[in-house]
């Protein structure tokens, strides 16, 4: 009885553990080293650039950062990065709302006159991966 009750105990934390995935994030072009990066992951298209599934605030080192999330359910998902040069904790724009602090998005989507569309920089995440994004 013991055996069959660690077997399936075994069987569900297996299985659960299969469920999710490791993305790792290699941001780089920063134009210094100043203030840090802010690296965000999203997994639906309503939140995507307004409110993170998660994000990490890191120190920028050659020019570069790498950040890693574990955990992830497998998904849909986009990123989204920008250098808070000033350490201002948010992404400064001018007064028509254009950032005046670098930014860039996985699948190095861009916006034209407006900002990236995630349809554009969503990517899909079966198996844990590394991404790059050039800033």
């Amino acid at each position: 009885m013991l055996h069959t009750i660690l077997c399936s105990l075994f069987m569900v934390v297996a299985t659960g553990s299969a469920q999710t995935t490791t993305l790792t994030v290699e941001v780089s072009g920063y134009k210094n080293n100043k203030g840090s990066a802010y690296v965000a992951v999203y997994n639906t298209e309503k939140d995507f650039l307004k409110k993170p599934f998660l994000g990490k605030i890191v120190k920028i080192e050659n020019q570069k950062v790498v950040v890693t999330f574990t955990d992830l359910p497998k998904g849909v998902y986009a990123v989204s990065s920008y250098h808070d040069e000033n350490s201002n904790g948010k992404l400064d724009t001018n007064f028509m709302g254009i950032p005046k602090e670098d930014y860039a998005m996985s699948n190095n989507a861009k916006g034209f006159m407006s900002a990236p569309k995630y349809q554009d920089a969503k990517f899909q995440l079966n198996e844990s991966k590394t991404i790059r994004i050039k800033i």
